[in-house]
């Protein structure tokens, strides 16, 4: 991880540091928003390129919500979610389930895991008292 980070270009670790600093995750447009107040000079769509490269080189996640928003955070963060498919809450996992399962070592052999992820999608408390109202 180390020599990945040291391969970075400027401006992917400009946006790392800036994923670092937010308490959770961010999309896309709200981490261009802070490169832009921070005056650095980045197009939208070079945010979403270098965000890609880190998802690829294992540094970043992103977790896509039912309304087809992508968030981003550090892969470090390993928060998993619980989502309301009606609103869009979203409740953090206290911890991973999934931290000591072992992957099958044959289909392991050709493969390096970067990350992972977990989200369970239901309905919150008040979009269920909500739905059983009407």
């Amino acid at each position: 991880m180390a020599q990945q980070i040291n391969a970075l270009t400027s401006r992917q670790t400009k946006i790392l540091e800036e994923l670092n600093n937010c308490v959770d995750e961010i999309s896309g447009q709200q981490l261009h928003r802070i490169l832009i107040e921070s005056s650095s000079t980045m197009g939208l769509t070079t945010v979403y390129r270098h965000l890609r490269t880190l998802q690829q080189k294992g540094l970043v996640r992103c977790r896509n919500l039912p309304t087809g928003e992508a968030l981003y955070s550090p892969v470090n963060r390993d928060h998993h979610h619980l989502t309301c498919v009606d609103c869009g809450r979203t409740l953090i996992l206290k911890s991973c389930p999934l931290k000591n399962i072992e992957l099958p070592k044959a289909q392991m052999k050709d493969f390096e895991l970067l990350f992972h992820t977990l989200e369970f999608f239901g309905l919150c408390k008040h979009c269920l008292e909500r739905q059983k109202v009407t």
